[in-house]
């Protein structure tokens, strides 16, 4: 990185709005563990964002979709369909509920699960399809929706990456027979950390408040009726969530702009953004493309780093990862692996910014095709 120069990162927070006076207000009222007025106010005001019924807070996204999966009944004997392609949480909440995941492959043009290869994975153990909203894209719901309808499976939809994502009008998460959410500290909303379960209908929600609260019995104090978790989201949190939640829509509406800014700056390289559906409303929580080979991806990451632009790799296929590894073969989601990269995506940033990040990003690609040529031409010269 040039000396003096500061990092552009690949997340930050955008804390302009009541995130102080609302912490402050909880300091002052002393309420700062798991009960509190925000954590009410901050369950409503995302049902009524997210057009549900209901929701209920936890600690964290992942922790939310554990929780979900264990309010629909799902356990050991049980099989959840769940791309590869995602980050690890997704997997590891089937795992422990005692269930079996199962991988499918991506769609090469959005990157999503593949309805196809989906219904290829069914056996008479499939319980339940994971959809996972990636990096702000919907999945193809409709076609997801009719096959766990055909096949009487239940939908759960991972949208830790998709506030404010929508397919056919509808926001992402009102699909499926539960869907979660996730509020860590690099996501369109935060509250540091955080998560959401919506479901549309209360007995779901009502399992799931059972199971995050030490499985504490309604009726009975300090009489716990099933074996439980302390799954609960803090007031401060929340108040902070509540801020950031009144500010969703201006954060969405800079995100799309940085996206255009993105595809602007970037039109005639080398390199394929993720495609969006006619269907869909992309959040764009992550701006993302693939390099023309994954030999390009480490090098241009390096080379960006050097002018003080931080990236991150798409997420590792989990079949591949250690505790997980199938010896299976997705050739989709391993290729979207080996040539994708997370751009700087928050907020803040301004046009300028993006420019000069397509900027480096071009200056990369003539230095590589500089190379390349010098290449061939001994190639050439040897061979002759």
């Amino acid at each position: 990185m040039p000396h003096g120069e500061s990092m552009i990162p690949v997340y930050q927070p955008l804390l302009g709005g009541n995130e102080k006076t609302y912490v402050n207000q909880c300091l002052d009222s002393t309420w700062i563990s798991s009960k509190g007025e925000f954590i009410d106010r901050f369950e409503k005001g995302f049902a009524a964002f997210m057009g549900v019924p209901h929701a209920t807070s936890v600690c964290n996204g992942t922790v939310a979709l554990h929780v979900a999966l264990l309010a629909l009944g799902l356990g050991p004997g049980d099989e959840v369909i769940v791309p590869t392609l995602t980050y690890v949480a997704s997997v590891n909440a089937i795992l422990q509920t005692g269930a079996k995941a199962v991988f499918a492959e991506s769609a090469a043009g959005g990157w999503n699960l593949d309805p196809g290869d989906v219904r290829r994975r069914i056996t008479p153990r499939t319980r339940a399809v994971m959809a996972v909203h990636l990096y702000g894209l919907p999945c193809a719901m409709d076609a997801l929706v009719e096959l766990c309808r055909d096949h009487n499976l239940l939908l759960v939809e991972d949208c830790a990456e998709a506030i404010g994502s929508r397919y056919r009008g509808r926001h992402v998460g009102t699909f499926g027979d539960v869907a979660t959410f996730s509020f860590f500290g690099n996501k369109t909303i935060t509250c540091g950390e955080g998560g959401m379960v919506v479901a549309g209908q209360r007995s779901v929600i009502d399992r799931v408040h059972h199971l995050k609260t030490q499985g504490l019995s309604p009726g009975r104090e300090y009489w716990h009726d099933v074996q439980g978790y302390n799954y609960r989201m803090t007031n401060i949190c929340a108040a902070i969530g509540l801020a950031q939640l009144e500010q969703v829509e201006s954060f969405l509406e800079r995100k799309r702009a940085i996206a255009a800014w993105y595809r602007e700056g970037c039109e005639s390289l080398p390199v394929s953004f993720q495609e969006d559906s006619p269907d869909a409303v992309n959040s764009y929580w992550m701006c993302s493309f693939l390099v023309g080979t994954a030999r390009w991806r480490d090098p241009l990451r390096r080379f960006l780093r050097d002018r003080g632009i931080d990236t991150r790799p798409l997420f590792h296929p989990a079949h591949q990862l250690p505790h997980l590894a199938t010896g299976q073969s997705f050739p989709v989601a391993e290729q979207l692996s080996q040539r994708g990269i997370n751009l700087p995506s928050y907020p803040a940033l301004t046009r300028d910014q993006v420019f000069m990040i397509c900027d480096a990003i071009r200056k990369f690609h003539l230095v590589q095709a500089a190379g390349d040529m010098q290449e061939a031409a001994g190639s050439a010269r040897n061979y002759r």
